[in-house]
């Protein structure tokens, strides 16, 4: 295994929320079982792991997830196409801002949006 940058992501679902990771975010499924999954692109590893029940509980996930924007970390993505990942996003149950709140940030267009459980994420598109 070569070193990369790497995240872990509580969840209370780990199988949506990898799904909508791998399918979004262009990230491989690597390994899977009961209380994780990880996920990897050449650069990063992302491991979805499962909140505890005594804990996920009282996790509740509203349909369509309200956005968690009272946290100090958001997931950044470096992918081909915003507007693709606009359209599968909303397949797998998350959501990305509409065109209009896009913005451009170091040769990037970027959007953020929120995953299935409602943790914000960002996505960021070469702009040349």
């Amino acid at each position: 295994m070569s070193p990369k940058a790497g995240a872990v992501l509580y969840a209370k679902n780990i199988a949506r929320i990898s799904t909508f990771y791998s399918e979004v975010a262009d990230l491989r499924i690597i390994h899977s079982e009961a209380g994780h999954v990880v996920l990897e692109s050449p650069l990063l590893q992302l491991v979805v792991v499962a909140i505890p029940e005594t804990f996920a509980v009282a996790v509740e996930v509203e349909s369509p997830p309200i956005r968690r924007e009272n946290t100090p970390i958001k997931l950044v993505f470096f992918i081909p196409s915003i507007s693709a990942a606009r359209a599968v996003a909303a397949q797998f149950g998350g959501e990305l801002n509409p065109v209009e709140r896009e913005w451009k940030f170091q040769d990037c267009r970027v959007c953020d949006g929120h995953d299935p459980e409602g943790n914000v994420v960002q996505f960021r598109e070469n702009a040349s």
